[in-house]
């Protein structure tokens, strides 16, 4: 990772911070929940220019730390009532939007693979096509709020769709990390996400993305467009 060229990494924070940068607009700039991201990246910087990430053979992984809390609080979002007001308080067209800081991820994936720092089945030239998502986003976007000339029903299998090719490439890359439950890429491994700023992804672009899907799914099956 020493020799990685710096771009990648320079492009991928920028990622990061758009991707928080859209969302607390969806959130109507809320200072709160600014605050919750900006502690939440600030400790992952830390963790991770630790270096504590990159030993893998502990019981639990470490790695868990990453994804649990994101995981959590999404479920307590979901579960409480507080939360599920929160979730409905929320600008689905900004949400549609920040879908497309997929394709920077993706762009950042594949120039990792041409370093050897994850697989390329976690590209857009494997098994990732997580791209089409980014891709697809401000048409869904443009045509779904703004010129409304599609139903509640196309928007909703577009988000069905799209979180499953988020959660395509995120078992993937799981099962390429050098983990005891490695099941591909050892060749390969997907070190990338040991470390900073490339932490960031699992611990709070793919929970941020995730979460977007699941509250505008649920704004839609309730409220409609």
């Amino acid at each position: 990772m020493e020799n990685l060229p710096i771009y990648i990494s320079i492009v991928f924070a920028l990622t990061t911070l758009l991707t928080v940068g859209i969302f607390y607009s969806a959130a109507s700039n809320s200072k709160t929940t600014l605050l919750i991201l900006l502690v939440w990246l600030g400790l992952q910087t830390f963790i991770g220019l630790s270096g504590f990430y990159t030993v893998t053979d502990t019981i639990p992984p470490r790695f868990l730390l990453l994804i649990l809390p994101p995981l959590l609080l999404i479920i307590i979002l979901f579960t409480t009532l507080k939360g599920r007001q929160y979730i409905d308080s929320l600008d689905i067209k900004t949400l549609t939007l920040l879908h497309t800081v997929r394709i920077p991820v993706e762009l950042v994936l594949f120039w990792l693979s041409v370093n050897k720092a994850v697989p390329e089945l976690m590209t857009f030239e494997g098994r990732n096509l997580d791209i089409l998502s980014g891709l697809t986003a401000p048409f869904i976007f443009y045509f779904g709020f703004i010129k409304k000339s599609l139903n509640k029903k196309v928007i909703l299998f577009w988000n069905f769709i799209c979180t499953g090719l988020l959660l395509n490439i995120v078992i993937n890359a799981i099962l390429s990390a050098p983990f005891p439950f490695q099941q591909f890429a050892f060749d390969q491994p997907n070190i990338a996400v040991l470390h900073f700023p490339f932490n960031w992804l699992p611990s709070c672009v793919v929970p941020l993305v995730l979460f977007s899907h699941l509250a505008s799914i649920r704004q839609l099956l309730n409220n409609g467009k």
